[in-house]
């Protein structure tokens, strides 16, 4: 018996198929596939790859393979061959040989689909020992491909070196700019080192220069304070200043008798103006006449200045008299003394009264010390300050804020707890106006201002009160005075009218200026003759029954 038709001797490699795996037997069904990638039966598969040459031991058909093609994996096939195959046992029974049928030859499709291992399509007898597995295929180096590595002109290079190369320059440029910086530095330490030297040198002599710069240009900070009385109209002021140069505040007390100027060019005194033009007039004549910058006007009503002294506290202040109670038989309302403890009530009646024979200085010298135990015990913090002033409900002036007003407070309030806080009169002479006196150490020291009343060619300032019993005669007057050049000054009313008009004059030095207002007033010369007329006026006019107007 030949190889083959020996089915235990060694397997012959007929082929491989599509997948690399050598094909031992031609027919075995599992390795045959037509072109769709379907198994052929055994009969089929011998007809299209060759002739039957008979049977093997187990009764199949074998058939001449045809002349096997070029396959690139066959340089496996010596490797597979050479593998060592287990003895082979006797068949039980000897196989019958078929008759040869003839071959129909045709191309060989290889299977595409994926394929299970090979094995031997018949199978071997229980005797028959099993062969060693295949081992893997050998894949060598030169099987593979590699990419190869970018060389410098390549895209990623060429921006990596461009990357470098920017990084390089900004950190050129950082140490640049960081050079520049310990330049600057350097000069700046400099200059500072020079500058401190000379502010050294130069501050020795700041003490020298604190007095002359007291009389020069200095920051002050004035506000005008008018205590109304709700009851009889009187009125009390007070200027506020504060000065930021020499760190001091003053509260300088203005009479009511002071000449002012109103609307029109005429005089009246500064209660009237309280009275008739109100804070805003009120503040602009006190401007032009002291020749300062009044900030703004404060009108303390005497119902809120009650109300200012119970905010902060109650006050303290050394009483220079006893105020009576209101009704006969009651007990004093304040007494005098020392550190006298006041509220709001005996506050006001403390500010507000005067005495039998009392001048008007005294209420508003007890004004001005309300003022300075309310200031004392106000907080120096605007914030708190401006607090204050708010709880008092008042519609403010338009030239005073209540931010602004309580700001100011806050500051004065600072200056009265340490100490640095005065109060001073404005001296005026009888007939209203400031003399030198007044103009030297309150206006120009205190107030920074310059007395514009003081030019002696100013026109004279004729007070006129209205005795006729009548209105109209005052406005008659007043036009045909200012017409003739003079400036009127308005005295008020009489309240017993008078027959005859009388103009009166001081002094010999204003005799003749009085027959001339005689004869503007259509006056007779006998109503002319020398007395005490108006301080605010150069000459007096009290008009009678018998002016014409």
């Amino acid at each position: 018996m030949n190889d083959r038709q020996d089915p235990y001797a060694q397997q012959q490699v007929y082929g491989y198929d599509a997948y690399g795996q050598p094909v031992y037997r031609p027919d075995a069904p599992e390795r045959a596939y037509d072109q769709y990638g379907q198994p052929l039966p055994q009969q089929q598969y011998g007809q299209t790859h060759g002739q039957s040459y008979g049977y093997d031991g187990y009764g199949q058909q074998q058939y001449q393979q045809q002349p096997q093609q070029y396959d690139p994996y066959a340089q496996q096939q010596h490797a597979a061959q050479a593998q060592p195959q287990a003895p082979a046992q006797a068949p039980l029974h000897t196989s019958v040989q078929a008759p040869a049928q003839a071959s129909v030859q045709q191309e060989w499709i290889p299977r595409q689909a994926d394929a299970p291992p090979a094995e031997p399509a018949a199978a071997a007898p229980a005797e028959a020992q099993i062969p060693e597995p295949r081992p893997a295929p050998d894949y060598r180096t030169e099987q593979f491909s590699f990419i190869e590595e970018p060389d410098e002109d390549s895209e990623d290079v060429i921006d990596w070196l461009k990357f470098s190369e920017s990084r390089t320059e900004r950190r050129d440029e950082r140490k640049r700019k960081g050079r520049n910086r310990v330049v600057a530095l350097a000069v700046v330490l400099v200059l500072a080192v020079g500058g401190g030297a000379g502010w050294f040198l130069l501050s020795g002599d700041e003490e020298k220069k604190a007095p002359s710069a007291a009389g020069g240009a200095q920051k002050r900070d004035v506000i005008v304070v008018h205590l109304r009385q709700t009851r009889g109209g009187d009125s009390a002021t007070v200027l506020l200043v504060d000065n930021a140069t020499t760190k001091k505040a003053t509260a300088v007390l203005v009479p009511n008798a002071l000449a002012v100027a109103k609307d029109g060019g005429s005089a009246t005194t500064l209660g009237k103006s309280v009275q008739e033009a109100g804070t805003g007039g009120t503040r602009d004549a006190l401007n032009t006449l002291l020749g300062s910058d009044i900030k703004g006007s404060w009108r303390l009503d005497t119902p809120y200045l009650e109300n200012l002294v119970e905010l902060v506290g109650g006050i303290t202040v050394d009483t220079d008299t006893a105020v009576p109670g209101a009704k006969p038989g009651d007990g004093p309302l304040v007494v005098q003394g020392k550190g006298r403890s006041l509220g709001g009530r005996t506050a006001v009646a403390y500010a507000t009264y005067r005495g039998p024979g009392e001048d008007q200085g005294k209420p508003l010298a007890r004004f001005g010390q309300v003022m300075q135990a309310v200031l004392r015990k106000m907080s120096s913090d605007a914030r708190a300050a401006t607090t204050t002033v708010e709880s008092l409900a008042q519609i403010p002036d338009p030239s005073l804020s209540v931010q602004q007003l309580g700001a100011s407070l806050a500051h004065l309030a600072e200056k009265a707890k340490e100490g640095s806080y005065a109060t001073t009169a404005l001296p005026v002479q009888a007939d209203g106006t400031l003399g030198e006196r007044a103009a030297d150490t309150v206006v120009k020291d205190v107030l920074g201002g310059t007395v514009k009343n003081a030019d002696k060619n100013a026109p004279p300032r004729i007070g006129v009160k209205n005795a006729t019993g009548g209105a109209a005669a005052a406005g008659s007057a007043q036009v045909t005075l200012v017409n003739g050049g003079y400036t009127y000054v308005d005295g008020g009313t009489v309240g017993t009218a008078e027959a005859a008009s009388s103009v009166i004059y001081p002094d010999e030095a204003r005799a003749a200026e009085a027959r001339e207002v005689a004869k503007t007033l259509g006056l007779p010369e006998r109503s002319v003759k020398q007395g005490k007329g108006m301080g605010n006026a150069d000459v007096t006019v009290v008009l009678g029954k018998d002016f014409k107007g």
